[in-house]
């Protein structure tokens, strides 16, 4: 019982070490050096690291030169098992009215170890409100709107069925 009390806390220990010492910047400018790639760049005012975090403030999304969105605030948490990255007040171009929302108040991505091929969209905005996953393994994201407020926008992509609206793609 010894030995697997000891290898808990050194299992524990080696954890928190590998968290707190993590280079959550340099893996974020990893992640702006892929997106740039794809013509995607991401300017931010501030960057705050914390113990299991990174917030960015103020961001503008840049694609191919042109600003399509402006956030206030993104955080990207993370336990190695567990991630989530929760963004707030996303601001679309007033050019992009026709095509999507322009205002989403809270969006949440989690993506966890026991489910591994499959990601988590939450979202709150202007079109009310939205679940979602997306399934790295059959490449498909499919997007329920619940308490639907204004879409009209959307219903030209959207789809119905006996539960309400949804949204389905492959990539």
């Amino acid at each position: 019982m010894q030995m697997v009390k000891k290898f808990f806390i050194f299992f524990v220990i080696v954890w928190f070490a590998i968290l707190f010492f993590m280079p959550k910047q340099t893996l974020y400018y990893k992640l702006e050096e892929i997106l740039l790639k794809n013509d995607i760049k991401i300017n931010e005012k501030e960057i705050e690291e914390g113990l299991f975090s990174l917030k960015l403030r103020d961001s503008k999304v840049y694609v191919k030169g042109i600003q399509l969105a402006t956030i206030k605030e993104i955080d990207f948490f993370t336990l190695l098992f567990y991630t989530n990255i929760e963004v707030n007040n996303l601001t679309l171009d007033e050019s992009l009215k026709n095509m999507a929302p322009t205002q989403i108040d809270k969006l949440e991505v989690v993506h966890a170890v026991w489910n591994p091929l499959n990601i988590t969209l939450d979202a709150v905005g202007s079109f009310g409100n939205l679940n979602g996953d997306v399934s790295l393994i059959e490449r498909k994201i499919h997007i329920d709107f619940n308490e639907t407020k204004n879409i009209d926008m959307l219903k030209g992509s959207l789809q119905q069925d006996e539960k309400g609206w949804f949204y389905e793609t492959a990539f």
